[in-house]
């Protein structure tokens, strides 16, 4: 089933239809938030009117990329909301980038080069944006 999205001012897209996908990650117990749902049997289930940023740094949004950020994206935002572990589901959101970035056309190279931004970048966009307020 094709997923719809819309350009945006604050993210670039949005989904206009739910998206669907079994994915390899595979938490104990249905994991999410209003938006997203990643189930034991590795379902990733992403809600209609969901937003999220496209490519990052230097990757432009080419179309094969937009499915496989899509994904990566919902994935680490349940890894910065504390749903999932950053180890090892990092990495498995990594991969899965990866994958899906070749399953929609993407050089070999290139999906290569997107693979290891991720994994050397990452980090850095899975910590929680939360902070607490102090005590004034």
């Amino acid at each position: 089933m094709p997923a719809f999205y819309r350009r945006r001012r604050t993210y670039k897209y949005t989904l206009d239809t739910p998206y669907q996908l079994v994915t390899p990650l595979r938490p104990p117990q249905t994991v999410g938030n209003g938006f997203l749902r990643l189930h034991p049997d590795g379902t990733l289930a992403i809600a209609a009117h969901y937003s999220w940023d496209g490519a990052s740094g230097p990757m432009p949004d080419l179309p094969s990329i937009v499915r496989g950020s899509l994904v990566h994206d919902a994935l680490y935002q349940l890894i910065r909301e504390g749903a999932l572990a950053a180890k090892p589901h990092r990495r498995e959101a990594d991969q899965l980038l990866r994958s899906l970035c070749l399953a929609d056309g993407m050089s070999y190279l290139l999906a290569q080069w997107v693979y290891l931004c991720v994994r050397v970048f990452g980090g850095l966009f899975v910590r929680s944006p939360q902070r607490a307020l102090r005590n004034t």
